[in-house]
């Protein structure tokens, strides 16, 4: 016993810490050494929480890998470039599954989509995947109906579909079409399915509008539905959308009135309607959408325009204020639009036909080649009396392409203006109408837009905005036409801008192809004669000669049976065009006789050609009709040469 007991008092000394410790110090936390093996097995429980022996649980050495701060992060394989995108799809995917409930409906409706929308697939195999896609989608079309690849899925969808399936959508799709209208995605869909659908479901569209057009000519988005549906509605569905906007009386009794009121003026005048209420109540519909600037729809064209035949003075000149400037050009390119043009230029100051003429600035050739748009150009160049702005705006933006505008249907209505005002043959009576439109409610008063020329024609014009004259008369002329001389300002626009020179420089270069064209041939003919009052010729006679020579260098050219080209006295067009510049045009007659006919009239004596050398025996120069009588009426009594009734007469 005494043995073991010396054996503990020598364990207890080794387990003292070396260095300083008190040998008093208490045992229940004894600090072993570094080396200091213990077996586990015997251990007691208080040197169970212990360091055990092993790298893991001993003091580091000054050469471990661990520093100070802490024990080293264990090293992982970074990540390639395509694990974190895939990774990152992956993370996407599952967040759009938890905020789309249809998610993995769209996809498998996309996967379709791409198979159904290709142009080489079959009728047939296009059928199977729609009929596919549309019962997968059955009973959830409306909620998916605003999604941006739902949307496109059930366009292809109604486009291709059988009438069946489309009836069937239609059903699904009515009671949300006004919800549809309002979404950005929607709205495309309700566009397919007006596109696509018949009478009477147009019918039911229009009657779901009802009561919400205003709302919705208010929205960029729903404002498209709207002119979608006026565009394609008859004429009663056109008028039952408008009636909305013009009182709130005919939103709520629709049905008082009948197409026989056409306008708005014959239904106030059957109904009794009070003006200013109309007025107001209209006031209130235009003027948000005026602010918000959706002024591209011809529904909203329509309304200007009855609002402008029926409101005050005032209310008048504030809209046409509104409208002066950028926001024209977007609005020209409807009938009713270019009215509006016409109506801002007519009546606006000084100042607001600046704007207007600055907001065309870069889009005078898509103006010029416009139906509607062009009218606006021939009204500009008739009534702004600035044609330093003009020259620098207008005529120069129609110089960029003047080759096409000259033979352009539409383009080439502003040169002729230029050329021969108010033309009967170049302009329609609706067009000669629109041209002398006004308002009641601003012709005649005493403020209006006028223009001021100083003595000198050679200096700066400029326009005042006031008018000072009390006579309603010279107001309403000042209004309608400008205060300058009409041939003053188409003297400035046409010789002094250059774009005269310009014009004859184009038709000498393409003679042969204007003479043969249905619209060019108008201009190189009033270009040839040197247009109406002969403006051209004090100054450009030697132009005008080489357009002559020109001409009929083109005529003089040989027949040939080879080309399969038509000789110019031969096509329609170009024959008839050089007749009437012979008849009219005593010069052009006597150097087309010299340089290509003479001696030759035999073998053009029959067909188109032969009209062209029997009117020789008509044109107003006696040399011309001397020297052709000499050839012609050898031909002529031979019967070669057949001349017209009236010649016959004329000539008896």
């Amino acid at each position: 016993m005494a043995a073991k007991d010396q054996d503990k008092s020598k364990l207890k000394k080794r387990k003292q810490i070396p260095g300083g410790a008190k040998p008093d110090a208490p045992s229940s936390s004894p600090k072993k050494p570094k080396l200091l093996a213990v077996k586990h097995s015997k251990a007691p429980k208080n040197d169970l929480k212990k360091p055990l022996k092993g790298s893991e649980h001993t003091k580091p050495f000054k050469g471990s890998e661990h520093t100070k701060s802490g024990p080293k992060m264990e090293k992982t394989d970074p990540m390639s470039k395509r694990e974190r995108r895939i990774n990152a799809k992956d993370l996407a995917e599952a967040r759009k599954k938890k905020r789309k409930p249809y998610y993995t409906l769209e996809q498998e409706l996309a996967h379709l989509w791409e198979k159904m929308r290709v142009r080489n697939i079959g009728k047939e195999d296009r059928a199977k995947l729609i009929t596919e896609a549309l019962q997968k989608m059955k009973g959830k079309i409306a909620e998916i109906a605003g999604s941006h690849v739902s949307s496109r899925v059930l366009q292809t969808c109604v486009k291709y579909c059988s009438k069946s399936e489309n009836d069937a959508v239609f059903e699904e799709l009515q009671p949300h079409f006004l919800t549809l209208s309002s979404n950005k995605y929607g709205v495309h869909l309700v566009k397919k399915m007006l596109d696509n659908a018949s009478k009477k479901q147009l019918a039911v569209v229009i009657s779901s509008l009802h009561g919400h057009v205003a709302q919705l000519l208010r929205q960029v988005v729903g404002s498209d539905v709207i002119e979608h549906a006026y565009q394609l509605g008859n004429a009663t569905q056109k008028q039952e959308l408008l009636m909305e906007l013009y009182s709130v009386e005919l939103q709520i009794f629709k049905d008082l009135v009948t197409m026989k009121e056409s306008s708005l003026k014959d239904i106030m005048s059957k109904l009794s309607l009070p003006k200013p209420s109309v007025v107001r109540h209209m006031t209130s519909v235009i003027q948000p959408i005026l602010e918000k600037g959706i002024v591209d729809h011809s529904i909203i064209h329509r309304i200007l325009m009855e609002y402008l035949n029926i409101a005050d003075q005032t209310s008048a000149t504030d809209v046409l204020q509104q409208l002066s400037g950028p926001l024209l050009v977007r609005m020209i390119h409807t009938r009713d639009g270019s009215r509006l043009g016409m109506l801002c230029v007519k009546h606006g100051s000084a100042k607001e036909r600046k704007k207007i003429i600055k907001g065309m600035k870069d889009h005078v050739q898509k103006i010029a080649r416009d139906q509607c748009g062009s009218m606006v150009l021939v009204c500009i160049i008739s009534v702004v009396d600035d044609t330093k702005l003009l020259t620098k705006i207008v005529i120069h933006g129609v110089q960029e392409n003047l080759e096409e505008l000259v033979d352009d249907k539409n383009g080439r209505r502003f040169l002729l203006q230029l050329l021969h005002p108010k033309c009967t043959r170049y302009f329609t009576p609706d067009e000669l109408a629109s041209l002398d439109l006004s308002l009641d409610s601003l012709s005649g008063k005493v403020n209006g837009s006028s223009e001021e020329v100083k003595p000198n024609d050679d200096t700066e014009e400029t326009e005042t905005e006031a008018n000072t004259s009390s006579d309603p008369v010279e107001t309403l002329k000042i209004v309608e036409g400008g205060k300058k001389d009409p041939s003053v300002r188409r003297e400035e626009l046409l010789v002094k801008s250059g774009l005269a020179e310009r014009l004859i420089d184009v038709c000498i270069e393409n003679s042969d192809k204007l003479l043969k064209s249905n619209f060019g041939k108008d201009v190189i003919y009033e270009v040839a004669i040197g247009g109406a009052d002969g403006i051209l010729k004090p100054t450009m006679e030697d132009k005008l000669n080489a357009l002559h020579e020109a001409i009929a260098s083109v005529v003089a050219e040989p027949k040939s049976e080879e080309s399969k080209e038509e000789h110019v006295l031969e096509n329609f067009h170009s024959s008839r065009t050089i007749r009437k510049l012979i008849l009219d045009c005593p010069a052009f007659a006597s150097t087309l006789w010299k340089s290509a006919l003479n001696g030759k009239c035999e073998m053009w004596a029959s067909g188109h050609s032969g009209k062209v050398i029997s009117a020789f025996l008509e044109s107003s120069d006696s040399a011309v009709v001397a020297q052709a009588k000499k050839e012609l009426q050898p031909l002529i009594d031979r019967g070669i040469l057949k001349i017209q009734e009236k010649q016959a007469v004329k000539k008896a």
